[in-house]
C-alpha cells in the first residue's frame, strides 16, 4: 500500500472528547472543551489534559489546581462544541446551555449534572511542553451516574452513547467489535456457550439540532 510521508504532527485519533470543569478563586466557574486528555496512571488514578495557555480557562486551572473532567454523550455533542468555541469570557456556559451544575465532593469545580461520569482530579504538575501546557493531575473522585447501571450492578457508560473526537468531527463509537483479550480467548461451543446478553437501549429519543 501506499502511503505519503507527512512532516512531524500529532495525528493519534480518534480521542476522547471532554467537557472540563473549572472554577476560580473568585466563584466564577466555566466550562473547556479538551480533546487531548488521556490516563496517565492507575495506581495511583491519574489523568492530564492538555490547554494553551490563551485559553480562557488556563489561569483559572493554574491559580485553583483543581478541576473536573465530565464524559460526555451523543445528546452532550452539541454542547461540548459549543464550550469549545465559545469563550467563558463571553458568556456563561452552564447558564446559556442549560447545563445542571452539581457541586463536586473534593475540589471545587463543579461538575455536569448531565454528564454520566464526573472525575474530580487536582493537579499535582504543569509541564509547559510548548504550544500546549500538560496539567498532570491525580484522580481524587469519580462520580456514575446510576441509569446506566446494568442488572448485575455493572456501569455500562456504552449505552450512554459516549463520542469521540476525529479531525475536526464527532463520531458515535458505532457497533462493538470485541472485548479486551478476545483475540485469544477460546470460542465455547455447544450447550455450554453462554448467551449473548445485550444490554438496555436508551428509554428517550434523542432529539436533532438543528
Amino acid at each position: 500500500m501506499a502511503k505519503q510521508q507527512w512532516k512531524p504532527g500529532n495525528m493519534l485519533y480518534p480521542l476522547p472528547v471532554v467537557m472540563v470543569s473549572v472554577r476560580d478563586r473568585k466563584g466564577k466557574d466555566n466550562i473547556i472543551t479538551v480533546a487531548w486528555a488521556g490516563t496517565v496512571c492507575t495506581n495511583p488514578p491519574m489523568v492530564s489534559i492538555s490547554v494553551r495557555p490563551e485559553r480562557y480557562s488556563y489561569p483559572m486551572l493554574k491559580e485553583s489546581g483543581e478541576f473536573v473532567i465530565n464524559l460526555t454523550t451523543e445528546e452532550l455533542c452539541r454542547a461540548a462544541d459549543y464550550c469549545g468555541v465559545k469563550s467563558g469570557r463571553q458568556v456563561d456556559k452552564f447558564q446559556e446551555l442549560g447545563l445542571v451544575k452539581e457541586e463536586a465532593s473534593v475540589v471545587s469545580a463543579p461538575m455536569i449534572g448531565q454528564s454520566p461520569v464526573n472525575i474530580e482530579c487536582r493537579v499535582i504538575r504543569v509541564e509547559e511542553l510548548g504550544s500546549h501546557h500538560l496539567f498532570l493531575a491525580r484522580v481524587e473522585a469519580v462520580h456514575a451516574e446510576e441509569a446506566w447501571m446494568d442488572e448485575n450492578g455493572r456501569f455500562d457508560l456504552n449505552r450512554a452513547l459516549p463520542v469521540a473526537y476525529s479531525h475536526g468531527e464527532y463520531y458515535g463509537l458505532g457497533k462493538k467489535l470485541g472485548t479486551f483479550g478476545f483475540s485469544v480467548r477460546k470460542k465455547a461451543s455447544g450447550a455450554g456457550k453462554k448467551k449473548k446478553r445485550t444490554g438496555k437501549g436508551l428509554s428517550g429519543k434523542m432529539t436533532e439540532d438543528r
